[in-house]
């Protein structure tokens, strides 16, 4: 088998692995979004499963998206190489090194930045400190929301306990939630003593603790879309020699 016939091969295989991947997402999600009073009848048939887990159909739409955009890469590069279609290659190969300069950019970007991300977030910070004093308990999408954030995460509103002081559920009950103390509703004074980490403070600890893998995810994800650019390019300017 020549050189040709096996970089087809790999193409075609890759990008197969790829539509079925992104037919899989996009069905789930269409699912979730069509069938939602099936998935959360399944929810609810789960022992001791928070409520607030019926959020996960917010996630619908977005591995819809997820799933169209592989599924396009997939059909291009798959495609492409079957046929060998120089079009199809090309754009293959213009959406890949799109998603791949974006990525990078975002890199660099959140590295020479830093200063202005931190500030950012403090920002962002100061707005989630607000919502939860001003609607926590009185706006029911709000607080299932941050609900599962929390429960899912093990930690305690945006910093902290305190962001709830003020807002509706702790005047109205005098007690701070669940995820605050330990799964169980509790008062200021048994909150400050338990000192569960905010969730930014949490999200900050998972990252340093999985920097390792996500490091080599990333590194691994940049490599196949590199990989897979030479590829196309490859057949590209052999196609019709």
């Amino acid at each position: 088998m020549g050189c040709f016939k096996i970089l087809k091969t790999i193409m075609f295989l890759f990008n197969g692995i790829i539509v079925v991947a992104g037919g899989a997402i996009l069905g789930v999600g269409v699912w979730v979004k069509v069938d939602s009073g099936s998935l959360l009848g399944f929810l609810g048939s789960i022992k001791n499963a928070p409520g607030e887990l019926s959020q996960v159909l917010n996630v619908g739409y977005l591995l819809i998206a997820v799933g169209a955009v592989l599924l396009l890469i997939g059909f291009l590069g798959c495609c492409g190489a079957a046929k060998e279609s120089k079009c199809m290659l090309l754009l293959f190969f213009v959406i890949v090194l799109i998603i791949f300069i974006a990525e990078v950019a975002g890199a660099i970007a959140v590295l020479i930045f830093k200063p202005l991300v931190a500030g950012l977030i403090n920002s962002v910070g100061e707005e989630a400190v607000k919502s939860i004093k001003r609607i926590y308990d009185s706006d029911s999408d709000f607080t299932a929301l941050l609900n599962t954030t929390m429960y899912g995460l093990t930690c305690c509103g945006f910093y902290g306990y305190s962001d709830f002081t003020g807002s509706p559920f702790t005047n109205r009950t005098q007690q701070y939630p669940g995820p605050c103390c330990n799964g169980s509703l509790c008062d200021q004074e048994e909150a400050r003593g338990m000192n569960v980490t905010g969730c930014l403070g949490r999200v900050g600890e998972l990252i340093e603790e999985n920097a390792v893998v996500l490091g080599g995810v990333a590194l691994g994800i940049g490599a196949l879309e590199i990989a897979a650019m030479v590829v196309a390019m490859t057949l590209y300017c052999k196609i019709g020699k």
